[in-house]
């Protein structure tokens, strides 16, 4: 039999960050069950594999797996290869492209390998719902569809704005909610984690085991974490996100980047540190007691070990501060090789002089390359380091782009050889652009 901590001792943890529990209570009686029984509680987490890699707005979730995980509990950790069909129509105000099955195993394979940077692959329980979706049958969609009405699922947001605009509802988007409701029944789990906008299909979950016999789960809902610029979701497609297979220097840089407000709910949901340790950190920081930069520095080392290793962590730590605080470049910045045709042509009478790379009379004498030179929104983009060129327009302005170590203003470098290697630095982020 299991031994596990004091109920509170485990609330304090499990409560860390989460923005709704639906109910404490019942949580609170489930865990003291589970010390009195020794049977650990079974709790479920599901990722449909849309995607190839995860970033760490995903590992929110996972995150709080572990910790019911390090608390002796059994954790699932659920790949929605079958719910991946569909597309979970969460925030959508369209009927997402379904994907192929070819394409959905491909990324699942990768979130099995990604996951357990956080999760430890021994003590974790890796299920996939075709497991029991593929089985269900006609019969057992349409009974399992008999115990919902449409009313009830226009009750969802995304439904009900769609239905009052007059948008499509595509009937094979409301079995979505049943689902994964019924992966809860299937996998008889006790706890389900979720986003705040998944609430609809956990309290889905909720009821279907009702109907099952089964006692309800609890669902523990965690906040959608803000990505880089500290206002939208963290996505990939907003070019905000930071990526848990992307290089150390490349991570660290990245969070040392977000203001100092992103900084604490960073803390809170992406580390395994105690609210009263964040609390306290806070209020050193308030008082003066510790430099926020250096708040900073210990998140950015903290999630890179995570991710890497501690001597990973260290070195981008001391990277970092050579390129931003020393106003050196460090060894290991990741170098990205960029053809000269993905960021022209321009007009080369915009043109600025960077020392080293530039050459007056070779350019006059080579045509080809002072017809398209180098045009500097376009290469942030492509490195990344803008999210688009009015973006990075923008940034030129602000005086935060640098090159090889001089600020850069204007928008257009003509270069008088191939290829060159530019260390691009905007704000607290930098990369290496090879140009070919």
């Amino acid at each position: 039999m299991a031994n596990f901590l004091p109920v509170d001792e485990q609330l304090d943890l499990l409560q860390k960050g989460a923005a709704e529990i639906i109910r404490v209570s019942d949580l609170r009686e489930r865990l003291e069950k589970s010390r009195q029984t020794g049977v650990p509680l079974r709790v479920k987490a599901g990722f449909d594999p849309t995607a190839p890699d995860l970033h760490l707005g995903h590992t929110v979730l996972m995150r709080k797996l572990k910790h019911f995980q390090d608390l002796g509990h059994q954790v699932i950790f659920l790949v929605g290869d079958f719910t991946s069909l569909i597309g979970d129509p969460t925030g959508r105000s369209v009927t997402r492209k379904p994907l192929t099955r070819e394409q959905i195993n491909e990324n699942a394979k990768t979130y099995t390998e990604q996951v357990f940077r956080i999760l430890d692959r021994e003590k974790t329980e890796v299920r996939f719902n075709s497991e029991w979706l593929d089985k269900l049958g006609f019969e057992g969609v349409i009974r399992l569809a008999a115990k919902f009405t449409v009313s009830q699922m226009l009750e969802r947001d995304e439904f009900h704005k769609r239905f009052q605009e007059e948008k499509p509802i595509s009937l094979h988007e409301m079995l979505y909610p049943l689902m994964q409701g019924y992966d809860s029944v299937a996998l008889k789990s006790d706890v389900e984690l979720g986003g705040t906008d998944q609430k609809f299909n956990l309290l889905t979950g909720r009821e279907l085991q009702r109907h099952f016999e089964q006692p309800s789960q609890i669902v523990l809902m965690t906040p959608i974490i803000e990505g880089l610029d500290g206002v939208q979701k963290m996505s990939k497609s907003l070019n905000n996100a930071i990526g848990i297979h992307e290089p150390p220097q490349e991570m660290y840089g990245k969070l040392m980047s977000i203001n100092d407000e992103l900084m604490w709910r960073y803390w809170t949901l992406l580390t395994d540190l105690r609210q009263s340790e964040i609390d306290q950190m806070q209020a050193d920081v308030a008082s003066g007691a510790l430099h926020p930069m250096e708040a900073k520095k210990r998140l950015a080392r903290t999630i890179v070990a995570g991710f890497h290793s501690d001597e990973a962590a260290k070195a981008a730590d001391e990277n970092w501060a050579k390129q931003f605080q020393k106003r050196e470049t460090p060894d290991d910045l990741e170098e990205v090789r960029v053809r000269l045709s993905e960021i022209g042509p321009g007009t080369a009478s915009h043109s600025t002089t960077i020392q080293n790379h530039i050459d007056k009379d070779s350019v006059a004498e080579n045509d080809k390359l002072e017809a398209t030179p180098l045009r500097i929104d376009k290469l942030l983009v492509r490195l990344q380091l803008a999210e688009s060129n009015t973006d990075a327009l923008r940034k030129l302005k602000q005086g935060s782009v640098h090159i090889d170590g001089e600020l850069v203003e204007k928008t257009h470098i003509p270069l008088a050889a191939l290829p060159v290697r530019l260390a691009i630095r905007v704000g607290k982020r930098a990369k290496i652009a090879v140009i070919e």
